[in-house]
């Protein structure tokens, strides 16, 4: 179970920080949105949606993750946004979900992972 943890936490805080660094640093260009992800996208744009506060909270769950620092308050972070990539890809964009449900699978797992921690969290 410790390799597979480590694996997937690996796993995740690279991808994390590969879209981050990507986005703020614009190193590929934006791919081209067709229909309703298109309409989307421009619904948030022009909502003034805060785009750079989301990666920059992916940067720092990356960072976090690989690390190994703070695993546990990343997680949390992250569930949110995993979610709403998953939810995203699902509704609008289903050929392109694979990255958002292994990010959301795994997020899944380290918080099961480190289950004992949340349960003081969990507490009425």
């Amino acid at each position: 179970m410790k390799i597979a943890t480590i694996v997937v936490r690996v796993l995740i805080g690279a991808l994390l920080l590969f879209g981050s660094v990507v986005y703020f640093l614009k190193l590929f260009p934006e791919p081209t949105l067709t229909g309703n992800l298109k309409t989307f996208n421009e619904g948030l744009t022009a909502s003034g949606y805060l785009m750079n506060l989301v990666k920059g909270l992916e940067l720092l769950c990356g960072l976090a993750f690989i690390s190994g620092k703070f695993i546990r308050l990343a997680n949390l972070v992250l569930l949110p946004i995993s979610v709403n990539i998953v939810l995203v890809h699902f509704c609008l964009d289903p050929k392109n979900i694979g990255a958002g449900a292994f990010l959301f699978i795994g997020n899944l797992f380290m918080i099961y992972r480190y289950w004992e921690s949340y349960k003081e969290v969990l507490k009425p």
